[in-house]
């Protein structure tokens, strides 16, 4: 094993490590959400999930978008393939380690990851123009500002120069494996002698804007070499701190997709029991066990969500798989009537704000609370209240993400817990709660409209 080898493996070795760890620590950021089963039809989900994550299926409902992202994510997941040769000959110290092995295969997988290559060229270049040419109105929301706009175009940035250097690794290896024998071992690069004779169709097609020297050929495949492996390992350790995280998570998280009708509305377990008492003024309350030991005083019920650490693993989850595209926003009615309300900023504040708790609990340990809270803070009642609960922003999303149940939850504990409501609304409550019905008459009345 060579000098080069050895700083291969060290940087695999960081780069795993690394990633790990980030991956470890949204891991702990999901699990501050309460606990939720959804572990019910197992065959469903897994049917959703092929359909949704693997298959795109909610993609290609905007053709261009869904056709160029399916470039995208198929170039990278084939072309990723071709990364384990890579990385197994940085160890070894070989060269093209899976030629031997395959055989004329070979030459289709590597001409089949060029196709993929050009067509993830051509698919950033696509999106590059939607958002900085043709400024797509949903790239250019107010929640888009900043880092979000910039994390969008460098991860398009990255995947021309990492698709580039694996065309001109390609290129120059091809001119190096197809030169004699003997001026490569002259050369001293006698490990280029594979006999490929050409047959890697697009980095034929870039030969020609190379040098003829051959020492000049083995450091651009080199130095493209490296830049391709490193360039994906970097790329591989910007994804937990990126929106582009969902390339992972997309799959759990169609997994864990609501598989009830859009809008059913779980019941509250601590309500359902205080309704039960009431029908039953014999009950006692602590019949089932929920006795507060001698002297304590009785834990009260909480209702809905004030914090991420009151939404479910689930809901947080949800929040770490946003891709930030916007469908869920650009289809809400309150955002198109110029409401403030925008799904996509509600995943991406509940993003921020489990990752800012995450890091000071990281700081000052699991039991700190720096005294701000996801309602309030980052969510303002306004945007709670304009959602209509149609639920166009979870049909429209992706890879199945629901804000409304984030949106729902925080309502919940502003009536229930705040008594905090729009002064329409209140009207309506008050004539439920005391004539079962929305309207203001009593109950002896509501019939009379069978007289007219």
């Amino acid at each position: 094993m060579g000098l080069s080898n050895i700083v291969f493996v060290l940087i695999l070795g960081a780069a795993i490590f690394f990633f790990a760890k980030q991956v470890g620590k949204i891991r702990r950021n999901i699990l501050l959400g309460k606990d939720e089963d959804i572990s019910d039809n197992k065959a469903e989900r897994w049917k959703t999930m092929a359909k949704v994550a693997l298959g795109q299926s909610k993609m290609v409902v905007r053709p261009v978008a869904g056709l160029m992202h399916i470039f995208v994510y198929a170039g990278f997941v084939i072309i990723n393939l071709e990364v384990l040769e890579i990385i197994l000959d940085g160890i070894l110290g070989t060269h093209r380690v899976f030629h031997a092995i395959l055989g004329d295969f070979y030459y289709f997988m590597i001409n089949t990851f060029e196709i993929f290559a050009v067509l993830v060229v051509v698919g950033v270049v696509v999106f590059l123009i939607r958002r900085l040419v043709l400024r797509v109105p949903r790239f250019w929301k107010p929640e888009m500002k900043g880092w979000p706009t910039k994390d969008a175009l460098y991860i398009l940035y990255i995947e021309i120069i990492l698709m580039g250097a694996f065309l001109i690794m390609n290129a120059a290896d091809t001119v190096l494996m197809t030169t004699d024998v003997a001026a490569l071992n002259e050369a001293g690069l006698a490990k280029y002698n594979l006999d490929l004779q050409g047959r890697f169709w697009v980095s034929n097609l870039l030969t020609g804007i190379l040098p003829s020297d051959l020492g000049s050929l083995a450091m651009i495949e080199r130095s493209a070499w490296w830049i391709h492996i490193i360039g994906i390992l970097l790329f591989l350790n910007y994804l937990p701190k990126s929106k582009h995280f969902h390339i992972i998570l997309a799959f759990p998280n169609t997994w864990y997709s609501n598989l009830k009708n859009k809008g059913e509305f779980s019941n509250l377990e601590a309500v359902t029991k205080e309704v039960k008492l009431m029908m039953d003024p014999n009950a006692d309350p602590f019949a089932a066990g929920d006795a507060p030991a001698d002297g304590a005083e009785p834990e009260l019920p909480s209702f809905g969500a004030k914090d991420v650490t009151d939404l479910s693993w689930k809901s947080l989850m949800d929040a770490y798989t946003c891709t930030e595209c916007g469908r869920c926003t650009s289809v809400c009615p309150a955002n198109i009537t110029g409401k403030k309300l925008s799904p996509r900023k509600v995943m991406m504040d509940t993003r921020d704000r489990v990752e800012e708790l995450g890091k000071a609990i990281d700081k000052n340990g699991k039991d700190h609370h720096d005294g701000k809270a996801l309602l309030g803070d980052y969510i303002s009642d306004e945007e709670l209240w304009a959602c209509t609960t149609c639920n166009a922003c979870t049909d429209a999303c992706p890879v199945n993400i629901d804000p409304l149940k984030i949106i729902v939850e925080l309502r919940r504990s502003l009536v229930m817990e705040a008594s905090s409501m729009p002064s329409e609304l209140t009207g309506m409550v008050n004539n439920i709660q005391n004539n079962a019905a929305p309207w203001a008459f009593g109950q002896a009345d509501r019939a009379n409209w069978i007289n007219e």
